[in-house]
C-alpha cells in the first residue's frame, strides 16, 4: 500500500487552487479533490444551459 500522495495535493492545493496554506491544511482529501473537480470540470454533470442559469439568477438575485 503506498502512501498519500502529498506533493500531488500540495501541488494541486497551493499551486493550481492558489489556497494559502492555512486554507490547505484545513481542508479534507475529500474537499480538495472536489474543489479540483469543480475547477477543471471533471466530475461535474453538464455546464448550465441558458435557461437554467436565467433560473438560478431569478432565485439569488444579487444584492441592490
Amino acid at each position: 500500500m503506498s502512501g498519500f500522495p502529498w506533493d500531488a495535493a500540495m501541488a494541486v492545493g497551493l499551486g493550481v487552487l492558489k489556497l494559502s496554506p492555512r486554507q490547505f491544511w484545513a481542508m479534507t482529501p475529500r474537499e480538495l479533490a472536489a474543489a479540483h473537480a469543480g475547477l477543471t470540470g471533471r466530475g461535474a454533470g453538464a455546464p448550465l444551459d441558458r435557461g437554467a442559469l436565467e433560473r438560478l439568477m431569478a432565485l439569488h438575485p444579487d444584492g441592490e
